[in-house]
């Protein structure tokens, strides 16, 4: 393994020039923060008054309690909710400033967005219940955005959010009314979970938890509602063929980045990227070249195929090529030290949202109503930039694999249609039943520099895949496959069991496409998870069983963000049993961490397991997935028998 804890050989040649030049990278910060405070490390340290901060000794008489007397248990539960509230603030926040523009789109207000996927809208429209019959698509538009727009601010208690309660089972729901935690709005579940958890109000560890996972809720909600609408402006994507790594960035080119969460201004700069290629022409550039970081380039790759450089861990290494023109971000998982990285180059960076920035970047303040003007200046600031560099400095590593992404459910919906017209969701279904895949995988999450950057990611889904396993991805775990070239028809040649390439096999005489289908279905960005999670709602519903049933995992191999806490704690919530690959913070307390991981399967039917060891990781979900399916097999023998007599 490379000194510099990445599996990336084009990550390595950039981390050697970033020590040529003295620049200190996150992996050289992730180092110097070592050994970690185990406090903080267990979730035995609280900051949440200022009479601390509070460490748990548990065999010192009063340090085995905080000042206010919290224990363990209470420390842990309320650090651990936090996590998810901050994790579901983040995720629903994306969703509301959709749903705005949206509205603005329905009423009128804006002009550089509109309806792309007016079919979508209806679809989504029935589903939440709203008439579309003989009504103008307008009409519909301002009905869904207004319903998207009211669960956040909700605050009668006696409704709940709409988006979970029609695209989840009845049982499942039934579940969640019984155990309190069927949240009504988004908005007053994260505020009462934030005054749940001060000082001196709950110290139940249980009662906590519970207020976390209403909060898990809503995330998902965010999350979905975000997915739908974000494919009603911008269109709902289609299987794409595109590449991946640092060698996507191109030296003849103007090079910018599109790297955050937020597809409302990255979809202009697409946009207006393909207006301006010949004012790039006259700066001496062949044309304007777009690359995509983290969800943000999730985005545009699974619309627009747009190539991605990298993920999270190493989005200062494309700084460091020398061509990067500008790199323009929105919100979530950016480096504040990518400043840092510019001033080494000529690389600007722009900011685009108000509640981030970055000290000495330059801000183009989004909006909505000029969106396409706002795009148009920042190519123009990346033209000029491409006029001052310095050809001297530019290394780009020549590593760049094929990528075949565009995955959603609706595409994969279409493929699986050329086998089973009737019935898309039966082509897994059955492949299962026979034995030919033993079920399916979501590898979700981000990079955590605990660890070897991609390691857990690209190990486990080789080890799924020849375990026969049907794999899905999204985010920065999609991110690493493609640059690890395991995202094209080549890699299931190589990875994929038998009976995995005989159901591939399958779907590649029909598909239809002009590449073979990949090893994995890239299925967006860390929003999209609601696509993966209405795959595993359309399995339980066609096998006729409970969530907590169907041959489902999912894996973080890299859980990094209080992000990964709100999806892991919603999807224990489904039933989901999901692996995260670094020890969480919740082993401070045996307590709390047999809670989520052991007696939340007797109450959902899914739990949290840690592993850190990518293949024992991988070894727990297939055993999973074989007594799911062994379970299932035995029920349908009983009830076959039952039907006989």
């Amino acid at each position: 393994m490379s000194e510099h804890k990445t599996i990336d050989m084009a990550a390595i040649q950039m981390l050697d020039r970033a020590k040529e030049i003295g620049f200190l990278t996150t992996f050289d910060r992730a180092k110097a923060q070592e050994p970690r405070c185990t406090f903080g490390n267990t979730g035995i340290c609280c900051r949440i008054c200022l009479q601390g901060p509070c460490r748990i000794l548990p065999k010192k008489p009063g340090g085995n309690k905080g000042i206010c007397g919290a224990a363990d248990y209470t420390i842990v539960a309320r650090n651990t909710v936090r996590y998810i509230a901050g994790g579901a603030a983040a995720h629903s926040d994306h969703g509301r400033e959709i749903a705005e523009v949206l509205l603005s789109v329905a009423e009128g207000r804006v002009h550089d967005y509109k309806v792309t996927d007016a079919d979508k809208l209806v679809k989504v429209a029935k589903k939440i219940g709203i008439e579309t019959e003989g009504r103008e698509v307008m009409a519909i538009c301002k009905d869904v955005a207004t319903a998207a727009l009211a669960e956040f601010g909700r605050v009668d208690e006696t409704k709940e959010l709409t988006w979970i309660n029609a695209y989840t089972n009845e049982e499942r729901l039934n579940i969640w009314r019984k155990t309190a935690i069927m949240p009504s709005g988004i908005n007053l579940s994260l505020a009462k979970l934030l005054h749940q958890t001060h000082i001196g109000v709950d110290s139940d560890p249980v009662n906590i938890i519970f207020g976390g996972l209403k909060a898990a809720l809503c995330d998902i909600d965010g999350q979905h509602l975000a997915t739908d609408l974000s494919d009603i402006l911008f269109g709902t994507g289609v299987p794409v063929v595109t590449e991946a790594n640092l060698g996507a960035i191109k030296e003849d080119k103007v090079n910018i980045a599109l790297h955050g969460h937020n597809p409302l201004l990255s979809q202009m700069v697409v946009k207006a990227a393909k207006e301006l290629q010949d004012e790039a022409k006259a700066a001496g550039a062949t044309g304007i070249n777009l690359v995509g970081i983290c969800c943000t380039g999730n985005e545009v790759l699974t619309r627009e195929g747009v190539a991605i450089a990298t993920n999270f861990a190493t989005q200062e290494l494309a700084i460091m090529t020398g061509a990067m023109d500008a790199m323009v971000v929105d919100v979530q998982c950016i480096m504040p030290t990518l400043r840092s990285a510019a001033e080494c180059f000529h690389t600007k960076i722009v900011t685009t949202m108000p509640i981030m920035k970055i000290p000495g970047s330059y801000h183009f303040a989004f909006d909505e109503h000029h969106a396409v003007d706002s795009a148009k200046e920042i190519i123009r600031l990346a033209i000029d930039a491409y006029k001052n560099r310095d050809k001297a400095k530019v290394c780009i590593p020549n590593i760049r694999n094929k990528v075949v992404a565009g995955f959603t459910l609706e595409a994969m919906y279409n493929i699986f249609a050329k086998v089973n017209p009737e019935n898309p969701i039966r082509v897994i279904v059955d492949a299962i039943e026979a034995g030919e895949i033993k079920g399916v995988a979501a590898l979700i999450g981000c990079n955590n520099l605990k660890g070897t950057h991609d390691h857990n990611h690209t190990t486990i889904a080789k080890e799924l895949a020849k375990n026969d396993v049907l794999l899905i991805a999204t985010g920065c775990s999609a991110q690493a496959h493609a640059l690890a070239g395991m995202m094209n028809g080549d890699a299931v040649k190589e990875y994929a069991g038998e009976g995995l390439k005989k159901f591939y096999a399958r779907l590649n005489a029909v598909a239809g496409l002009t590449e073979e289908l990949p090893l994995m279905f890239h299925m967006g960005s860390c929003v999209d998870n609601s696509r993966c999670q209405d795959l595993a709602t359309a399995l339980a519903t066609e096998m006729g069983v409970d969530y907590a049933q169907v041959p489902y995992v999912v894996s973080a191999p890299e859980a990094m963000s209080e992000k990964a806490v709100a999806i892991g704690s919603w999807n224990v919530a489904y039933g989901n049993p999901t692996h995260v690959g670094v020890i969480a913070p919740t082993v401070g307390s045996q307590l709390v961490n047999d809670v989520v991981t052991k007696i939340a399967e007797d109450v959902f039917g899914g739990f949290f397991f840690w592993e850190t060891d990518p293949v024992k990781a991988s070894e727990r979900m297939v055993e999973i997935l074989e007594e799911r399916n062994w379970k299932n097999a035995m029920r349908k023998k009983a009830n076959d028998a039952k039907e006989a007599n």
